[in-house]
């Protein structure tokens, strides 16, 4: 409840006895967030695909993703590109991803971001394209905390807007994280079995390469320039990994 409440504005039972150490403790779960984002925007484009054109479906389910979660990753896309591109010196880079204005460079980001998004899920057949919107947000959040076993904290703890993210994962508690992407093949595998028999190997290989180059060179931008992860650099990743998955399914499917 608590990794639903920290990443989407679903509402969620409220808690009596609130301890701040739930919300890292509940990174673990923000795989199976992302299952459940990736279900729903997945239901969107379906229903959509039936309506309209893919096209349309796209953008539907894309837009819902964005009310669901209250663009709180591409917010931290935005901002990363903000800082990460205007900013010369780690601490002149860190102030720019704090200010709450948006600049050039965090408009190009995000617009290229989701006109990546909408028209590589255009461009794939409505049933992968649903596959494709489950695993790719499950995955996508589940490379997100790799940065935490990966990195330090980069930011500066004490205006850290949630500061028990601050602290780093420990192996097993991202491996419980990974169980959820099984979970989501599992799931697949019972509601949509005619579909993942269209979608060989090669094409999740495809995905998979370009989802852990795109989260690789965050890892190295971030080390590089911050020393560590922070929250918007978080976001950033998550992103990143999931376009960089439609990208590769969608550039497989054109090879197959």
């Amino acid at each position: 409840m608590v990794a639903i409440q920290f990443l989407t504005r679903m509402p969620v039972p409220s808690f009596k006895q609130y301890d701040p150490q739930w919300l890292h403790q509940s990174s673990r779960y923000f795989p199976a967030v992302g299952l459940l984002v990736g279900v729903l925007c997945a239901g969107v484009f379906w229903l959509g695909s039936l309506l309209f054109t893919p096209l349309v479906a796209a953008v539907l389910s894309t837009a819902f993703g964005i009310k669901l979660t209250g663009a709180f990753h591409e917010d931290g896309l935005a901002d990363s590109c903000d800082g990460l591109g205007g900013g010369l010196t780690r601490e002149r880079t860190l102030t720019i991803m704090k200010d709450s204005r948006l600049g050039t460079y965090g408009v190009l980001g995000l617009v290229s971001a989701l006109l990546l998004k909408i028209s590589l899920l255009a461009a794939m057949p409505p049933q992968v394209a649903a596959v494709a919107l489950i695993i790719g947000h499950t995955a996508s959040r589940l490379l997100c905390i790799s940065l935490l076993i990966l990195l330090p904290y980069g930011g500066e703890i004490a205006h850290a807007k949630a500061k028990p993210m601050a602290q780093q994962l420990t192996p097993s508690q991202w491996l419980f994280g990974s169980g959820w992407l099984l979970v989501a093949g599992i799931l697949l595998m019972v509601c949509l079995p005619d579909t993942l028999q269209q979608i060989s190997i090669i094409q999740w290989l495809t995905a998979l390469i370009f989802a852990l180059l795109a989260t690789g060179y965050m890892e190295r931008l971030l080390s590089r320039r911050l020393g560590g992860y922070t929250g918007d650099g978080l976001g950033a990743t998550q992103q990143l990994s999931e376009v960089a998955i439609y990208m590769g399914l969608a550039a497989s499917l054109s090879i197959v």
